[in-house]
Formats: C-alpha cells, sequence, structure tokens
C-alpha cells in the first residue's frame, strides 16, 4: 500500500491545499430560515476556542485551525491536518446581528436580516 495521498480524493477535499501549508476550503450548507440566513459548517478536529468568525458587510469568513500535526507512516493519507478557511458573500438583505454555535464538530452560524456594517467579529457559544 502507498501513504501517498490519493491526489483526485484530496483535490474535491482540499487536502493539496493543506498538505501545501495552505487553508482549506471549508465546506458550508447555507439556508434561509425566519428572518435569518444559517450556515453550517463542518469542521472535524478543530476546538471551539481555535475557531474565528468575522462578518464585514455581507461577506462572513470562517476560520479554524487544527493545534496538532498527528506525523505517522500512514498506508493511506486523504486527510490532512492544516487550517480551513472559507469566505462567503451573504444574499442581499442580510448582514445584521449574528450568532455562533460549535458543538460535535459542526460550526453554526446565524445571520439576522439587516444591512451590512464594519467589520466585526462574532462571538462563538459552545467554547469552554
Amino acid at each position: 500500500m502507498s501513504s501517498q495521498p490519493d491526489h483526485a480524493l484530496m483535490s474535491t477535499h482540499g487536502g493539496e491545499e493543506a498538505a501545501a501549508g495552505q487553508p482549506q476550503q471549508v465546506p458550508v450548507n447555507m439556508y434561509e430560515a425566519e428572518q435569518a440566513i444559517v450556515l453550517v459548517a463542518p469542521l472535524p478536529g478543530v476546538m471551539a476556542d481555535d475557531i474565528s468568525v468575522v462578518v464585514e458587510g455581507t461577506t462572513v469568513t470562517i476560520a479554524a485551525d487544527l493545534r496538532t500535526k498527528a506525523v505517522k507512516d500512514y498506508l493511506l493519507h486523504e486527510w490532512h491536518y492544516g487550517p480551513y478557511e472559507r469566505s462567503i458573500d451573504l444574499p442581499d438583505g442580510f448582514g445584521g446581528t449574528a450568532e455562533a454555535t460549535f458543538a460535535n464538530g459542526q460550526l453554526a452560524l446565524r445571520i439576522e436580516r439587516g444591512d451590512g456594517g464594519s467589520r466585526r467579529s462574532v462571538e462563538i457559544s459552545g467554547k469552554p
């Protein structure tokens, strides 16, 4: 068995970026709820204290780091340790108050209707 990563799989999941030390793109599901947009992003292996969420205007940026790298002699290596990052443009009319929770490896972010304002960090509940 090869310890080399599966490049076809990695190219669809951000592994090549992580291997090169660049942030992996966080996959996001986004839907409209009552008077808000909700984003849900899986962040496996991340501690709540290592996540930052910033809203600037109608753009939200999610960033997270993994604390340790597991250096091993892998038989199969498809998942990389490294930072995650994603910026998402929100639909028009959503840029108001934001709240975030992190539990079970998933970040949930709720952004209410409103005009996008200045740059602001969103506190994440669920942190110790």
